[in-house]
This record gives structure tokens, C-alpha cells and sequence, in this order.
């Protein structure tokens, strides 16, 4: 079915704190000066998600000046398994530098996931799917604030609140007054080829007056 026929979506979502880990940094948890596409698309997943379709952002706009801090906190360094673990031998204290007091606003639309992810998730047929129906489901769950796991800001600890909002709201809180180059961020992970071992994608932020434009899925500036 032509995935026209899916609409964009927009949630204005709000924390207390937020961090969304730079990939580079191995020890430390250092956050990204704004929300990822693919914590941005976590947020809407939460709200509602099915096997059949996937979540695509396409902007984002910074509500807030950008602000961070930092707070030490105490980790467990062993996976669990079958063996107890003992978090006194295993305590790390670890340093984070995250954000503080974020707004976004994030757009987003849905599409139908390819043949690989629906078999995946278990689900390799559609044709008997209405894309109406995914588009009513997810309006009337959003504007009543319902979802299906609390979501959060990059770190489960960072819960987020949302807000939906409709087309033809008006008087929006305004994006900064601000632009950045962001450098290359997270886009999202791609487990086509290897779903054990998933390979990140980047693409180079921009941040114009605080709005991000977050290239398509097979955009030729993804970096993969």
C-alpha cells in the first residue's frame, strides 16, 4: 500500500533531565546537545507500535535553551546471568554529563515496515491492514495521554511527559533562537545484516533557528 497514505504526526515532549549517550565515549556517558531521531522515535513507539509499521522523524525542534550538568552515579559493571551478583565487588562510580530542563517538539509519520522487520517481528503479511486505523489508533492514544510504557528521555531513570498536538493548534511555544552545527549524530541502528550485532547509522545535525531536519531512511546523507 502506498505509504502516502500514513500522516505526520507532532508531540511536544518535555523532562527534567535528558541523555542521550554519544556512542564515541566508552567509559563516560556523555549526552548529545539534543534528542536523537531514535530516542525521538522511542517516544512515539511507547505511545503506540505494531509489527507491521515503523516510526520515521523527520524534525525536531528545540523548545528550550540547550543546558547541561554533570552527576556521578553508582553502576553495576557485570551483566546479569545466571550467577548472582555481588554489587559491592561490582560497583562503579561513573560520571554523566546530561542535559537539563528539555522541550521538543518532534515530527514524525509512520510507514509500513519492510518484508525483513515484519518477519522479524513476527509478521509478514498486511495486506489485510488499514492504514486508517493505525493513524486513529495513535491520535486518540496521544491526545489522551495513554501509551504503552512510560517514555523517557534516552536513560529510563529520565521519564518525559508528552503532549499531542493537532494541526491546527496555534500560538506554539516557539523553537530557540539559536543555530548549531551539531556535528554527526546517532541516527538510528541498523540490524538488516546483522540482527546479534546491529551497525549505527550517522548523519550530520544541523540545527537552523532550533529546528533540526532529519533526513529520510534512504537519504543519501546517512552514513552508514
Amino acid at each position: 500500500m502506498n505509504d502516502s497514505a500514513f500522516k505526520e504526526f507532532c508531540l511536544e515532549v518535555r523532562g527534567d533531565y535528558a541523555c542521550f549517550t554519544r556512542p564515541e565515549f566508552k567509559v563516560e556517558r556523555v549526552s548529545y546537545d539534543v534528542i536523537t531521531p531514535s530516542a525521538a522515535r522511542a517516544i512515539f513507539e511507547a505511545i503506540f507500535w505494531k509489527p507491521a509499521i515503523k516510526w520515521v522523524v523527520t524534525r525536531i525542534e528545540v523548545l528550550k535553551p540547550i543546558k547541561t550538568m554533570n552527576i556521578r552515579r553508582n553502576e553495576v559493571g557485570a551483566v546479569a546471568g545466571n550467577s548472582p551478583i555481588y554489587i559491592e565487588e561490582k560497583r562503579q562510580q561513573k560520571n554523566s554529563v546530561i542535559l537539563k530542563d528539555v522541550a521538543y517538539r518532534i515530527w514524525a509519520y509512520m510507514i509500513y515496515a519492510s518484508p525483513a522487520e515484519r518477519k522479524a517481528a513476527g509478521q509478514e503479511s498486511v495486506m489485510d491492514e488499514n492504514p486508517g486505523k493505525y493513524l486513529a489508533m495513535f491520535e486518540r492514544r496521544a491526545k489522551k495521554g495513554q501509551c504503552f510504557n512510560q517514555p523517557y528521555l534516552g536513560c529510563r531513570e529520565f521519564s518525559a511527559s508528552f503532549r499531542y498536538i493537532d494541526s491546527e493548534e496555534k500560538d506554539l511555544m516557539p523553537a530557540i533562537d539559536e543555530s548549531r552545527d551539531l556535528q554527526y549524530m546517532l541516527y538510528d541502528m541498523d540490524f538488516s545484516n546483522c540482527p546479534k550485532s546491529p551497525a549505527p547509522i550517522y548523519f550530520k545535525a544541523i540545527m537552523n533557528n532550533g529546528v533540526i531536519t532529519v533526513p529520510e531512511p534512504e537519504s543519501e546523507k546517512l552514513l552508514r
